[in-house]
């Protein structure tokens, strides 16, 4: 009996000794158990996430295409609203010009009418008007637009355009007369249907700043250049537009000059207008053997410039209220675009009375030499000025000229032949050079006049100079100005 009882302690024993060591082995595999199962979870997880992420995404690009599919549904409503609307705009134009020319009969004692006042433009009338851009045979219709007010000289202007135009369909002239001056609008009803007259409609007092109250000629100005741009891209529908003022003389190949280098500003995005105008073009700074020669500048010349529908279309939304000229020197308009400029200059100002005083006409103004040498631009290869050409060019040429001084050229004591190189590392030491020499000394928006990649290049006593900056320039100072 003891011995079963022992036996069965014993075997008892046993028992809970095996059954604990099963208990205690069997928990590593429960906890690796558990954490596949959570593992299994987490991956679970995952792919669910990433199956909402792709459906909201799905559905955002829905909600995308949906509002764009409104936006265009939309503008092709607009554009068919405005487009109806400027063809309202064109018929009544049509019948203006025959219901002026009556009005003007029967007031012949009264003030030349004033067209009715017309809707502001924005760019986006400009794709709907149909266009006058080239003739039947292929070549470009280049509007002249006059920018008249209260001079009656304005006549000088327009004998020399009709004098010299080879072709009165392909340079059509329109004449925009603000100031509402008889004795000017008289002069220009005189020529008929050899120009188009056309009249700001707006003669309202301007707003003027109580400090520049002086200056509200300026603002007159940009209001009138506004109106007149607008409606010779987005009313007339021409496609290109040389901007000439009413005291200028032209040259005998004024035309001829648009005419050949219009090919450049259509073809290369680097340039925004030709100017026929050489700011330091005085006789003396000139090489008058070399009217066939141009130039790229990064200063915008003005006084007789081409310019095309495409940037009036980027201009015009922000014209500025007053100083335009300066307005658009700024890098913000100009953005490293550039114009072509003559050796000699293709227009010249005889307006000393104007907005200015006169500022800059007895220093510079009256001594530009107006060019006499008709060039055929239109023969010549001009591929030169297109910027990839050029700057190579233009760059090997300044600087491996022979460096020298001013007193070294004015006293002739240069012996290397060829351009020469007057370095300038500051503002004060530009201008101090540039008044030696009677150039135009001052800057806009950090450009000095007629500069290219900081370069100003002219003639002196028979040898072609460059007022150059360092060799490493890496752009215009705006405080130079």
């Amino acid at each position: 009996m003891r011995n079963r009882s022992v036996t069965f302690i014993f075997g008892s024993l046993v028992l809970w000794g095996l059954i604990t060591y099963f208990m205690i082995s069997d928990q590593p595999v429960e906890k690796e158990k558990d954490t596949a199962r959570v593992s299994g979870q987490i991956s679970k997880l995952e792919r669910r996430v990433k199956q909402e992420i792709a459906l909201n995404q799905e559905l955002l690009q829905d909600i995308k295409e949906d509002k764009q599919r409104k936006k265009d549904v939309d503008t092709i409503n607009a554009n068919a609203e405005q487009k109806q609307e400027n063809a309202r705009d064109v018929n009544q134009n049509k019948i203006l010009p025959e219901k002026e020319e009556k009005d003007i009969e029967k007031n012949d004692d009264k003030n030349v009418q004033q067209p009715p006042v017309e809707p502001a433009h924005t760019s986006e009338t400009s794709h709907n008007v149909p266009t006058k851009g080239k003739l039947p045979n292929g070549s470009p219709i280049i509007a002249v637009l006059v920018f008249s007010c209260n001079r009656i000289t304005v006549q000088r202007c327009l004998d020399q355009l009709i004098k010299y135009r080879p072709d009165a369909e392909q340079f059509p002239i329109v004449v925009s007369e603000d100031c509402q001056h008889r004795q000017t609008a008289d002069v220009i009803a005189k020529y008929g249907n050899q120009i188009m007259h056309i009249q700001q409609p707006d003669q309202s007092d301007i707003e003027v700043p109580p400090k520049e109250k002086k200056f509200k000629g300026y603002f007159k100005i940009a209001r009138h250049y506004g109106w007149a741009l607008n409606h010779m891209f987005f009313q007339l529908g021409y496609e290109t537009v040389i901007i000439v003022e009413d005291d200028l003389d032209i040259a005998p190949d004024f035309f001829e000059y648009f005419l050949g280098t219009y090919p450049l500003l259509a073809s290369d995005d680097s340039l925004w207008c030709v100017s026929a105008w050489n700011d330091n073009g005085k006789a003396g700074l000139v090489d008058e053997s070399a009217a066939h020669v141009l130039y790229r500048t990064d200063f915008f010349p003005g006084l007789g410039w081409m310019l095309t529908r495409e940037l009036w279309t980027e201009l015009s939304p922000k014209w500025p209220k007053s100083y335009w000229d300066d307005w658009i020197r700024q890098p913000e308009q100009r953005r490293n675009r550039a114009c072509i400029r003559p050796e000699i200059s293709r227009t010249r100002t005889f307006g000393k009375t104007g907005v200015s005083n006169g500022m800059f006409y007895e220093r510079h103004l009256k001594y530009i030499k107006l060019n006499t040498q008709f060039v055929h631009f239109t023969k010549m290869n001009l591929t030169y000025l297109l910027k990839d050409n050029y700057d190579i060019n233009f760059v090997n040429e300044v600087y491996q000229s022979t460096v020298v001084s001013f007193s070294e050229l004015k006293t002739g004591k240069v012996v290397a032949s060829g351009a020469v190189r007057i370095p300038y590392y500051s503002r004060q030491a530009y201008k101090n050079t540039a008044k030696q020499f009677g150039l135009m000394d001052d800057f806009r928006s950090g450009v000095p006049r007629t500069g290219y990649r900081g370069v100003v290049t002219f003639f002196y006593k028979g040898r072609r100079v460059h007022l150059a900056p360092s060799p490493n320039w890496n752009g215009y100072d705006i405080t130079w100005s």
